[in-house]
């Protein structure tokens, strides 16, 4: 097979694999980064109204159990349906369809807030972190059609323009990148 032809065939390669992931690029990209911001940022809901609540907690956290949560539900007065609770770091969370209650369980002091859901972008989240078995197939098989964008990307120019000429020098610096990140950053 001569050069031009192996070029060619890698630019079809490349474009029609692209074409067809198009929309799960894009859509893994955003929510990519909507991720890798979600200590400041909540990528599938928002908080469209809060109010202040003070609730008398049990002295001992061991106390606060399912029982005693129901027993402080209406009291909370959020009126979304009760889902479930947790205590965790000095906090207890009560969790609503569509609301939640953070208290902190020294004070008794907290808040209350009803969320919305983030439509579009907690959708592609869903799709990002989705643990459905044929999405993760699916989800396979666009990493190995990832894999074949990058390895056929270095073979649809040629010339000075080449991947021998000049393209292995921004792959070593890409490559390196995340390595460094890796190894001395993270």
């Amino acid at each position: 097979m001569t050069s031009q032809k192996f070029r060619n065939q890698s630019r079809n390669l490349h474009r029609d694999i692209a074409y067809f992931f198009v929309g799960l690029i894009i859509a893994f990209a955003i929510s990519g980064i909507a991720l890798n911001h979600r200590g400041d940022f909540n990528s599938r809901e928002f908080t469209y109204s809060a109010e202040p609540i003070k609730i008398n907690l049990p002295a001992d956290p061991k106390e606060i159990n399912e029982a005693f949560v129901q027993s402080i539900l209406p009291e909370i007065a959020i009126g979304n349906e009760y889902t479930g609770f947790r205590v965790q770091g000095g906090t207890l969370r009560i969790i609503y369809e569509k609301a939640r209650a953070e208290i902190n369980i020294k004070t008794g002091e907290g808040e209350k807030e009803w969320v919305g859901r983030r439509i579009g972008l907690a959708e592609m989240a869903d799709l990002h972190q989705s643990t459905n078995k044929s999405w993760i197939w699916y989800s396979d098989i666009f990493g190995i059609a990832m894999i074949l964008i990058a390895v056929s990307g270095m073979f649809v120019s040629g010339g000075e323009t080449s991947f021998r000429k000049r393209g292995w020098k921004f792959a070593i610096v890409g490559i390196a990148f995340p390595l460094v990140f890796l190894f001395f950053l993270i």
